[in-house]
């Protein structure tokens, strides 16, 4: 034990003694080896020089760029995949998918875009049910577990060692022992509460589980940011699920800290059940190295697709060169004639988001934006309402939930179209996290959303001109210091 500390305080004394030399060495690696944005640079170099040793490891920690780095392959269904976007170019580009759908005109330019970026097949054949309450999706999800005939897959951000898991769980040994194929996909960093001991119980007992970018050396995770925040069930290729929700108990009301969990999650029966499909499967061969797709019984489509909803999956992360679900945020509201509705627990946008929020206000677009009453990171919570406040003061309706926590992640615009899913509106969904969203293409299922953020109204105060004018001086510091560090949050 001695030796060890001896060793821990030589290397303290080197860092302390070349610590100028070796920030110096991380600037240059930030500002020309690293395709970062302006502010981005900035602050990681007020980090690197406020706290010299402090900020060392947190650039160790935080600051490593992975963008661009091709991590997911899909050469197996390139040709069938290819083959369906030529389709609907052709449709897009000879007005044909207008005149099957004169409801798609004021967007058919982002589904062509989502095409390309992500290669999101529209299609019109889903029916979509909306849950806004814990108990009841999972309730709904449990149910949907017990009728699966071949497969279960399931991906996480967090996943919690307790009483809802637990009673996950049991179904799924049961699936198991009838035969069902289970694979649990869950990320390190969310789920490193949970000793690695239960996970190979699981696996024992017949689960295939692995961890997205595991930590090194026990639980040190070199990788704080890119981390895969989606929430994805498939099962038997018939249903699926996306959404806020992770598994929990808070996530079900029983956490004291948090006291209602306000999410949306959607369940969704039609073709882009395999979108989220190959969306798993693209994440599992990544962190399993495997191949799914050698198998094509995982893709063909199950059930009777009797629905009439149109819509897109799309995902975003930072091996892709474009910002996707960033990008169809950016256009929708650039798209909204008449009002915007947002719904994030964390409102951190770009300055292209935040330009394009203020234009649309000027515009004479009615814009409400609702975030939580209660922080679940400080930080975070405190440049958002910074942000916040600078919509109050351009005119937009912006609110507080206040019945327990608001962690939903969506953008309703014109009733008309919107986007839900893992994403929130911040820096971090849009250029850190491996991310994925539906985008649904339905003035009733639109308006449906709408109603839901009426009805969260109930719920909510306003904050007002007035209200955000008056806050006292150590929130006006707070909120300046944590917009200052806003890229990194």
């Amino acid at each position: 034990m001695e030796a060890i500390l001896q060793d821990a305080l030589m290397v303290l004394q080197f860092l302390l003694r070349h610590m100028v030399f070796i920030n110096f060495i991380f600037s240059i690696i930030i500002v020309f080896f690293q395709r970062r944005e302006p502010k981005s640079v900035w602050a990681w170099l007020l980090i690197l020089y406020s706290v010299p040793i402090v900020g060392f490891i947190i650039y160790l920690f935080a600051g490593t760029d992975m963008h661009k780095r091709k991590m997911f392959r899909l050469k197996e269904i390139e040709d069938h995949l290819n083959e369906a976007i030529r389709h609907q170019e052709h449709q897009i580009t000879n007005q044909e998918m207008v005149e099957e759908n004169p409801e798609l005109k004021d967007y058919t330019d982002l589904i062509y875009y989502n095409l390309h970026s992500t290669g999101a097949i529209l299609s019109g054949d889903n029916s979509v049910q909306v849950f806004t309450d814990g108990d009841k999706k999972f309730d709904a999800l449990i149910e949907d577990i017990k009728n699966a005939k071949q497969f279960i897959h399931i991906q996480y951000y967090i996943i919690k060692n307790d009483v809802l898991f637990n009673r996950i769980r049991e179904v799924l040994l049961e699936k198991v022992r009838e035969g069902v194929e289970v694979r649990i996909l869950y990320d390190g960093m969310g789920s490193r509460c949970v000793p690695e001991r239960y996970w190979n119980k699981m696996r024992e007992e017949g689960i295939q589980i692995v961890e997205f970018f595991p930590a090194l050396l026990g639980r040190l995770h070199l990788r704080i940011n890119y981390r895969n925040h989606r929430k994805i069930v498939v099962i038997d290729n018939a249903v699926a699920y996306v959404g806020g929700f992770n598994i929990g108990k808070e996530y079900i009301g029983l956490d004291q800290k948090f006291g209602y969990w306000r999410d949306t999650h959607l369940r969704i029966q039609g073709s882009e059940v395999s979108a989220l499909q190959v969306r798993f499967v693209l994440d599992w061969n990544y962190a399993a190295r495997e191949n799914l797709f050698r198998n094509e019984s995982y893709f063909l489509p199950q059930g009777d697709f009797t629905g009439s909803t149109m819509m897109q999956i799309i995902s975003s992360g930072p091996d892709s060169a474009l910002q996707n679900i960033r990008n169809n945020y950016l256009r929708l509201i650039n798209k909204a004639r008449k009002s915007i509705y947002i719904q994030t627990p964390y409102f951190i946008p770009d300055e292209s988001i935040l330009n394009v929020l203020i234009i649309a206000i000027h515009s004479g677009v009615e814009v409400n934006i609702m975030i939580p009453c209660k922080p679940d990171h400080p930080f975070v919570y405190w440049a958002t309402y910074s942000y916040v406040g600078d919509m109050v003061m351009t005119g937009a309706n912006c609110y507080t939930y206040n019945n327990g926590f608001l962690h939903v992640k969506g953008l309703i615009i014109d009733d008309a179209v919107y986007s839900y899913g893992t994403a929130n509106m911040d820096i971090r969904s849009f250029q850190l996290n491996f991310e994925v969203n539906a985008v649904v293409y339905d003035k009733t299922e639109a308006q449906k959303m709408v109603q839901i953020f009426r009805d969260d109204l109930k719920y909510c105060k306003k904050i007002t001109k007035d209200r955000y004018s008056r806050r006292n001086l150590i929130v006006r510091v707070r909120e300046q210091f944590c917009r200052l560090l806003s890229p990194l949050l």
